[in-house]
């Protein structure tokens, strides 16, 4: 199981499957083929259906730039290694092509080969265990606490990586709260964060104390949607869930900084399970992978920031999860807007009920996480591809307003 490090990525959104990924893989392709004269990308499955939503061809073309570059749109072809497929070529003066590429950019802005080039980076297994339940057995029997397995793992070292993630989150809370404005794609959405954040300012304290909650996710999840820097977490679809949960339990409770990391440690090591077991690709698996994997990040951090136990810390993680199954990926437009932002606001909220759940138990429970990610894994895969981030059913269909920008030539 690899380094909570590729888990969360700092970038710009709206996503990281679908801009973050094509995004690095142009850069990749271009540092083998810095002579091409033009470049043609075909973008297959859920990468042509929502790619322009996504603004993937903006990212690749920027990646790829000056070079001209022409985008052959293939959503009905679905590679069986992986929804969001990519073919690269490099052409000539002429136009023949002098090299081409396959690869897939496979959730979270990471990428993957069906056959291995040598072309990404390799990444090194550093955890020994890649179950929760084998990961509990340890812990308990030797008195660890779930963010102190990490560091066993990473090494001290991971404190000042996590640092810079939790700096790269405020930031983004920051500035989704102090913007104004229509979200870019069309949709005419405006804006939330700012005027949610002065009402719950000026209400009551009853009011106050859960209202900061959603502004925060609004704010983080807005930014996201305007191609702001964001952090994975597992997502940038879902990357304001995490953040808002941990900033107001800091300003609730008072916690540490330090609190504050080793609760993004035990977040991504619960997302780094989900990642190497099923999956975290709306494309994949659905928004279950996405919003849901985030909500169980968010409850297992949030329940041991209130001192819950580490099996209560899984319990929490589990019905983060477990409540979001069979959770469709259906962005209207393929942006990363409708219904995403709410998603958002109410999985911090579920968030924060499972954690009080699971921390008013003794951690007990019959379903336990690892046969929940077992579960959701198979149920996105049972999903029709419609549901699976193609904007091919669901709201995506029932609300299509405007049209979609036309590809460039």
């Amino acid at each position: 199981m690899y380094s909570i490090r590729s888990l969360y990525r700092i970038g710009r959104g709206p996503s990281a499957s679908h801009t973050i990924g094509p995004a690095r893989a142009a850069v990749i392709f271009r540092e083998h083929y810095p002579q091409a004269h033009a470049y043609r990308v075909q973008l297959q499955g859920s990468l042509a259906a929502t790619g322009r939503g996504h603004m993937t061809d903006l990212a690749i073309e920027q990646a790829l730039a000056p070079a001209v570059v022409s985008f052959d749109w293939q959503p009905d072809l679905l590679q069986e290694f992986h929804p969001n497929g990519i073919l690269f070529q490099a052409l000539d003066e002429s136009g023949q092509e002098v090299g081409k590429w396959q690869v897939y950019s496979v959730g979270g802005g990471e990428l993957a080969e069906k056959n291995p080039s040598g072309w990404l980076p390799r990444m090194k297994s550093i955890y020994p265990l890649t179950t929760m339940t084998d990961i509990l057995k340890h812990c308990i029997q030797n008195g660890l606490s779930l963010w102190e397995f990490v560091e066993e793992c990473e090494g001290k070292e991971i404190w000042d990586f996590l640092a810079e993630v939790w700096q790269a989150m405020r930031a983004a809370i920051d500035r989704g709260l102090q913007t104004e404005g229509i979200l870019p794609g069309g949709l005419g959405l405006a804006r939330k964060a700012w005027v949610f954040y002065r009402k719950v300012a000026i209400s009551g304290e009853n009011f106050l104390n859960e209202g900061m909650l959603p502004a925060y996710a609004l704010a983080t999840a807005e930014e996201n949607a305007s191609g702001g820097v964001v952090v994975t977490a597992p997502t940038c679809g879902s990357c304001g869930i995490l953040p808002a949960v941990l900033r107001y339990l800091q300003e609730k409770i008072q916690c540490t900084e330090q609190s504050i990391l080793h609760a993004l440690a035990t977040a991504g090591l619960i997302g780094t399970i989900v990642k190497h077991n099923a999956s975290i690709s709306g494309a994949e698996v659905g928004c279950q992978g996405e919003v849901g994997v985030a909500c169980a990040m968010a409850a297992g951090a949030a329940a041991q920031l209130l001192g819950g136990t580490p099996r209560q810390v899984e319990y929490a993680a589990e019905m983060g999860l477990e409540h979001h199954l069979g959770l469709t990926c259906d962005p209207v437009n393929g942006l990363v807007q409708i219904p995403c932002i709410e998603r958002n606001v109410f999985a911090s909220s579920r968030a924060l009920s499972c954690t009080r759940y699971a921390c008013s138990t003794d951690g007990c429970h019959r379903i336990s996480f690892d046969e929940v990610v077992k579960v959701m894994k198979q149920t996105g895969h049972d999903l029709p591809s419609l549901y699976r981030e193609t904007a091919g059913g669901g709201l995506a269909v029932t609300y299509r307003f405007p049209p979609q920008r036309k590809p460039r030539k």
